[in-house]
């Protein structure tokens, strides 16, 4: 079964549980002095905060994840999507220590913004038509306004409850790991050739 429509089962099915657990938000994100553990790196990123907020999620997985899976595989592309999503509590974590905040943090966004960029890297002349202006976009283009518009709220501190900085540690995850893997295959090039 491809992975793109199990993970979109997943979050369904534990949004709706969510709304009938309360015991659930022990695995959204919380702050280390305020509840973290360990395995709330991940479990965060399977809980929504309102239908809207799973849909929106849900809309990028689907438009993102599916060429990636394509292009990438199964394995490879869970590989990029939990990377985006441990790097995005992880800076998510810094960010609510630095700002001494004590709230939880939950939803999937941290790995879409990691689809995102993965999808701008790999297919950076691929178009997007946002809602909003409703103009083709280049990928590539796309994926560098979103940053720079996230970089901006979350610095300015507009749009309150939105985890700003936890997006940009999804793009930063996927970052690091594309370019862990084009390393990888430059040396193993290297010893083919050497």
């Amino acid at each position: 079964m491809p992975v793109v429509p199990s993970l979109i089962a997943i979050n369904v099915l534990l949004f709706f549980l969510q709304g009938s657990r309360g015991d659930l938000m022990l695995f959204a994100l919380w702050p280390i002095e305020a509840g973290f553990l360990p395995w709330q790196l991940v479990t965060s990123a399977f809980l929504h905060g309102s239908l809207t907020h799973l849909a929106f999620n849900m809309f990028g997985l689907w438009t993102f994840g599916r060429e990636l899976e394509s292009l990438l595989g199964a394995l490879r592309f869970l590989t990029l999507y939990f990377a985006s999503v441990v790097t995005a509590a992880v800076v998510q974590l810094v960010f609510v220590a630095i700002a001494g905040s004590h709230s939880y943090t939950l939803g999937a966004s941290g790995g879409v913004f990691g689809l995102l960029l993965a999808w701008a890297a790999f297919f950076p002349e691929s178009e997007i038509v946002p809602i909003f202006p409703p103009i083709p976009i280049r990928a590539r283009v796309f994926a560098a306004i979103y940053a720079v518009i996230e970089l901006v709220l979350g610095v300015t501190g507009t749009a309150q409850g939105v985890a700003h900085f936890a997006h940009l540690g999804g793009m930063l995850g996927a970052w690091l790991l594309i370019r862990r893997w084009e390393w990888r295959a430059r040396e193993a090039r290297r010893r083919r050739l050497g």
